[in-house]
C-alpha cells in the first residue's frame, strides 16, 4: 500500500515564500520566480495570486494549472539527490521540475536557459 507523500498535501502558499527567499538570497527576484511558475504551469499573475490566497495544496495547484508546459520534459538534472527526468510519480515530477527551475535561478543561470528557449 502506497502512502501519499506529505508534499502533495502541503499548501503551495507555505512553500512559495521559500522559493522566493532562495532566489532573493542569490540576487534574483520574486518576479523571476513568478515568471518560472508561469512558464511551467500557465498561471498568470492573478491566477497564481488566487491559488496562494486559497492556500491550495501542491496536488490542487498542479491539477488546476491552466497549461502545464510540454517543454517541461526538457528539464533534466538532479534535485534533492534525484534525477528529475526519472521521477516515476507524475505529480512528484512536476514538483521536482519546479524545484529544479528555482535551483537554476538561484545558481545564477540565465532566464532564457532556465526556460529552455
Amino acid at each position: 500500500m502506497e502512502t501519499t507523500h506529505r508534499i502533495f498535501t502541503t499548501p503551495f502558499s507555505k512553500v512559495y515564500p521559500m522559493y522566493v527567499q532562495k532566489a532573493e538570497r542569490k540576487g534574483r527576484t520574486q518576479a523571476e520566480v513568478d515568471q518560472l511558475i508561469a512558464w511551467l504551469t500557465g498561471y498568470d499573475q492573478n491566477g497564481l495570486h488566487r491559488q496562494l490566497e486559497r492556500q491550495v495544496d501542491f496536488a490542487t495547484f498542479f491539477a488546476e494549472s491552466p497549461a502545464f508546459n510540454a517543454d517541461s520534459k526538457l528539464i533534466k538534472g538532479v534535485v534533492c539527490g534525484v534525477r528529475v527526468e526519472e521521477v516515476a510519480d507524475p505529480l512528484m515530477q512536476k514538483i521536482r521540475y519546479l524545484d529544479k527551475l528555482i535551483d537554476e535561478l538561484a545558481k545564477g543561470k540565465a532566464m532564457e536557459k532556465i526556460i529552455r528557449r
